[in-house]
């Protein structure tokens, strides 16, 4: 069962914030900065490690806050060397019933190379008939800790080069806080990462895209699996609200001719959206915009009637695409066995497993 009065965590706070809190409890301003140092360049996983600040204040600290550092509740290793975690989080949305929420977090390692698929949301409202995801229903958003705890408590963090927005949920049905972890990230003050190693996806969300794509210099990755309308929004119901024309429209407006990249994934369902109409379809919807198709194959899931395309079809899509100049690669399918693989996060079974 949850606490009555939970203790706030402290990840995610900028330094003004820190400050705030040392006030508040009758510490030195400068408090506020040793906090931060010990949080996000020190890695504490405990108040009492902050050994320059006095015992007694450490004490008042720990009566009302915690570093909020979770560790995994559990965790899957795949045969490539992928690990998933399950992490607990706190949600800004409490189970009704007191039950502990958790999300999965996917560790791909590839030579030097280690990249780390962190989820948003509980479950997701979007629903895409291809997520397993989207079948457990929107359970809550994550705090920024929740998604800062994935890195924060990851037992490989110290080996991460990049982070993906592309585990569970919408990012930016839950924009306040994915913009607040990538801040942490991303400042001098927090991890002091470029925004060149951190990619943010999205179906496209009215009003929340266009805010992201303004306010943060992170990679955009957009869900696109099919560039016919009608279509689309068989597979992705939020084609509906906003349509993916719309949402290439918007994105012609910014610049990604430097560092930021722009990237569009594309699951590639067998005799579905795998033909040359599609393909032509694409390289117009995408002309003149500078970007890279990533496409990624289907892992099947239960009651869905749709399948993976085979290799060839793959192979003559992504020759097709590049030749006529829209650059496009074939992503390494990852984890597949332990259910790690994009479309098959879920924390249902997890949970259904855990109350037998």
């Amino acid at each position: 069962m949850a606490e009555e009065n939970p203790k706030k965590p402290l990840l995610g706070l900028t330094p003004d914030e820190l400050r705030n809190v040392a006030r508040e409890l009758g510490m030195p301003a400068f408090t506020g900065r040793q906090l931060a140092q010990w949080i996000y360049k020190r890695h504490a996983a405990d108040i009492d490690e902050m050994t320059n600040i006095s015992k007694q204040n450490r004490e008042k600290l720990k009566a009302a806050y915690t570093i909020g550092m979770m560790a995994p509740k559990d965790c899957q290793r795949s045969k490539d060397g992928t690990v998933k975690y399950l992490f607990p989080v706190n949600c800004d949305h409490p189970a009704k019933d007191g039950q502990e929420r958790f999300v999965e977090t996917v560790f791909i390692p590839d030579g030097e190379r280690a990249t780390l698929c962190v989820s948003s949301q509980v479950g997701c409202k979007m629903n895409c008939l291809f997520c397993q995801t989207g079948k457990q229903g929107w359970q809550g958003n994550l705090t920024a800790a929740d998604i800062l705890n994935q890195i924060y408590a990851l037992p490989e963090h110290e080996r991460l080069t990049n982070i993906v927005f592309m585990g569970q949920g919408e990012p930016m049905d839950n924009l306040d806080a994915v913009m607040r972890a990538t801040e942490v990230l991303t400042a001098d003050w927090g991890y002091a990462w470029s925004p060149k190693r951190i990619t943010v996806s999205s179906v496209g969300v009215r009003g929340k895209l266009k805010r992201f794509l303004d306010e943060s210099q992170c990679h955009v990755a957009i869900s696109l699996h099919s560039p016919i309308s009608e279509q689309r929004a068989r597979l992705m119901p939020a084609e509906k609200a906003m349509p993916i024309a719309e949402v290439v429209e918007l994105i012609r407006h910014y610049d990604f001719t430097h560092q930021r990249r722009l990237s569009f994934e594309y699951i590639v369902f067998g005799d579905v959206n795998d033909s040359q109409v599609h393909a032509r379809e694409l390289i117009k919807l995408l002309k003149g915009l500078e970007c890279r198709i990533n496409l990624i194959r289907f892992h099947q899931i239960p009651d869905v009637p749709l399948h993976g395309a085979d290799e060839k079809r793959m192979e003559n899509l992504r020759d097709y695409l590049t030749a006529h100049g829209v650059f496009t690669t074939i992503r390494a399918s990852r984890g597949q066995d332990i259910y790690a693989a994009c479309g098959l996060l879920s924390t249902t079974r997890k949970a259904e497993e855990d109350s037998h």
